[in-house]
């Protein structure tokens, strides 16, 4: 007994002794790890981390039924397509339960666009902080305010004659970040506000959340984040196909899902003008004239804006014309009023850049309607039909060595098209799947393999499902479940789709590959 004491107390002690040398280690370091290493790798780090966590709490956290509990590939299928904003899925929603679904909210908050460009202005500040330091601009204060040197608490080292704020970039880099985390909240404030107000008023709405056993708050802030974050979960098995009569929700829905996503950045300069006619002028106008020099994506010149506002809208127009064309009496819109079609037609082609709700069952519309949303799905957010070249590349490329500049171009020159890896997933999956390729080729057939693969590299989350009534054989074990097409693929298939949402998600930093390609 002694011995196991003695035994236990040298085991704490170099458990503590080892958790000491890690937070040492951590603190002496973490400026290298944040400000040295490629981007890159810090965003794949986040992405990896992040599923692999909510995986374990999905895990310990209690399904809805205690006579089904998705299995562990399922889970972290779930995990990483909620982090990855994909909403790709292998089981029904409705087997989650109330507190599954809250930290599937948490995932999606965390892992969309504005939050994580949020935190890369946030690192961005602090390496600022870091270099001023460097320089002996600043001293050991950590942050310093325009504000507090006007007001003379502290002295301008290196003040200009034209009283000119030497500070005026990192004042401004400080002043988009809470921009955007006002963006953030203000959407989400307004989305839930809306969507609790709607089902409190309107009755069908709310009747489906009871038959459902969903809660009305959870639906509201669960669907509101899923919309913002351009994820496109929705509680329900059907997705909103249930809410297809209530076109009052789709229209509230809407405006979260582009403002969220491609109209974000005609959005944030909206915001920054409007906050600055207030607050923080002298940043609002700096930034709202030298946008190359806050160095944000989503921050775009003010001349690109209409042609992205005009490419987005077009794309919109081009799909509702095709849709009102070809499936204005078909099955999928069956039982709605001209007025629901219209709003459930927009609402659809919206969500095909790059939401991923739906009204209808996908499988039903025609291949023409499907290649469509398969090119929309594949089309980067700010994709503009007249493009504008940006001086961004050039300016970024004179704050860099020529070392690092050829390193970038060898970089890109060597990687793939983004095409090239798409390629390269469809035929992996069609290995792994060749058995039901084989045995059921209604369901299993190339297209809708392409339309999931396009829709988990997009992060969309359209899906042509799996249907029973397509079967060639059909037989009695055959149950239609309320799912994604991968949900009938093998472990291997689910894995290799795993890893297209991540490199989805990831896309933005392989934008120039494939340049060594030359096609003559």
């Amino acid at each position: 007994m002694n011995s196991l004491t003695w035994y236990g107390k040298k085991l704490q002690h170099l458990c503590t002794k080892s958790w000491n040398l890690a937070k040492l280690f951590i603190h002496s370091h973490y400026r290298d790890i944040l400000f040295k290493v490629n981007p890159f790798f810090i965003y794949l780090f986040y992405f990896i981390s992040l599923p692999f966590l909510g995986f374990g709490v999905l895990k310990s956290l209690n399904p809805r039924s205690p006579n089904f509990a998705p299995r562990d590939i399922d889970l972290l299928f779930t995990s990483v397509s909620a982090a990855t904003v994909s909403s790709m899925s292998t089981v029904e929603m409705e087997v989650f339960s109330d507190s599954q679904l809250i930290f599937m909210t948490v995932l999606m908050f965390v892992g969309g666009e504005v939050f994580t460009s949020m935190l890369g202005l946030h690192l961005r500040r602090l390496k600022n902080v870091e270099t001023w330091k460097g320089e002996e601009k600043i001293g050991p204060v950590s942050f310093i305010s325009s504000e507090e040197i006007e007001m003379g608490s502290i002295s301008r080292p290196g003040s200009r004659p034209d009283g000119e704020n030497p500070f005026i970039e990192y004042d401004s880099i400080n002043f988009l970040g809470f921009v955007v985390w006002g963006y953030l909240l203000v959407f989400h404030i307004l989305g839930v506000f809306s969507v609790l107000v709607y089902l409190s008023l309107i009755r069908s709405a709310r009747g489906v959340l009871r038959r459902k056993g969903l809660k009305i708050l959870t639906f509201a802030v669960f669907t509101t984040v899923s919309s913002f974050s351009n994820c496109g979960f929705v509680p329900t098995n059907e997705n909103m196909i249930v809410f297809g009569k209530n076109s009052g929700l789709l229209l509230i829905l809407i405006p979260q899902i582009l403002f969220g996503n491609t109209l974000f950045p005609p959005g944030l300069r909206l915001a920054v003008w409007a906050v600055g006619k207030r607050f923080k002028k002298a940043e609002a106008r700096y930034l709202l004239h030298n946008e190359n020099e806050a160095r944000y994506t989503h921050f775009l010149p003010r001349a690109h804006i209409p042609f992205l506002v005009g490419t987005v809208f077009g794309f919109i127009l081009i799909g509702f014309v095709l849709l009102c064309a070809m499936e204005w009496d078909s099955i999928g819109l069956s039982g709605l009023g001209s007025y629901q079609k219209v709003v459930g037609v927009i609402f659809l082609c919206v969500n095909a850049r790059h939401a991923g709700e739906t009204i209808v069952d996908l499988s039903t519309i025609a291949p023409a309607i499907l290649a469509f949303f398969v090119v929309m799905m594949y089309l980067p957010p700010y994709a503009s039909f007249v493009p504008i070249k940006r001086d961004d590349q050039i300016h970024e490329d004179s704050k860099l060595g020529r070392k690092e500049i050829k390193r970038t171009r060898i970089a890109e020159n060597i990687l793939f098209s983004q095409l090239s890896y798409l390629a390269i997933f469809i035929i992996i999956i069609c290995i792994t799947e060749r058995k039901s390729l084989k045995n059921d080729p209604m369901n299993f057939s190339v297209l809708n393999i392409i339309v999931e693969v396009i829709s988990a590299y997009g992060n969309v989350g359209f899906t042509t499902g799996y249907s029973c009534d397509r079967l060639i054989r059909p037989h009695r074990n055959c149950v239609n479940k309320w799912y994604g097409f991968s949900g009938k693929w093998s472990d291997e298939g689910k894995i290799v789709l795993i890893v297209v949402m991540i490199f989805g998600r990831l896309k933005k930093f392989n934008m120039n590959g494939g340049q060594a390609w030359k096609l003559l």
